[in-house]
């Protein structure tokens, strides 16, 4: 299946298939009952999800938005789940994704965890690239969403930017 950037595959709360992510990016986002949205998670190709179905079923977390084109692989849960009684050594394969979805959070601490706020966007920057190719950060996420990512308000990222961009002007 193939999904355009700002399709949508999944909406918060539904229930149905996995989806395995085989090219581009999709980002999670999650509605509050106030009606704001926070971005909580960005699904890299290789990625089975939602990862908290993986072994038992459960409706979806959050809403999956295509961040770019991207190709996904539809797996019907009842397939997947009678995959998994059938053949357990498929738990395996569940624990190695989900040991690099681990892996990626920790990226993400660091992220957080840098001091400055420059120092996170760079580094936010730095892990994005690897996915974006000659994409720009901007051109997948807002400001809002860039902060919320690392912590950091959405005027902070802005001006953020527009220093780097002087930067690279002069």
């Amino acid at each position: 299946m193939k999904l355009h950037k700002g399709e949508i595959l999944f909406r918060q709360g539904d229930t149905g298939p996995l989806y395995r992510l085989q090219t581009g990016l999709l980002k999670i986002v999650r509605a509050h009952e106030d009606g704001n949205t926070t971005l909580v998670n960005i699904i890299v190709p290789g990625e089975t999800i939602p990862h908290h179905s993986l072994i038992s079923p459960s409706p979806y977390y959050g809403t999956a938005i295509a961040l770019v084109t991207c190709d996904i692989e539809v797996i019907p849960a009842a397939q997947w789940y009678e995959e998994l009684e059938r053949s357990p050594e498929h738990f395996r394969t569940i624990a190695r994704q989900l040991q690099d979805k681990l892996r990626m959070m920790q990226q993400r601490i660091d992220q957080l965890t840098a001091v400055t706020p420059a120092a996170k966007l760079m580094k936010l920057e730095s892990w994005f690239g690897h996915y974006l190719g000659t994409l720009k950060l901007t051109d997948v996420l807002t400001q809002e969403e860039i902060g919320q990512f690392i912590g950091l308000r959405r005027e902070t990222v802005n001006r953020l930017l527009r220093e780097s961009q002087m930067k690279i002007e002069s």
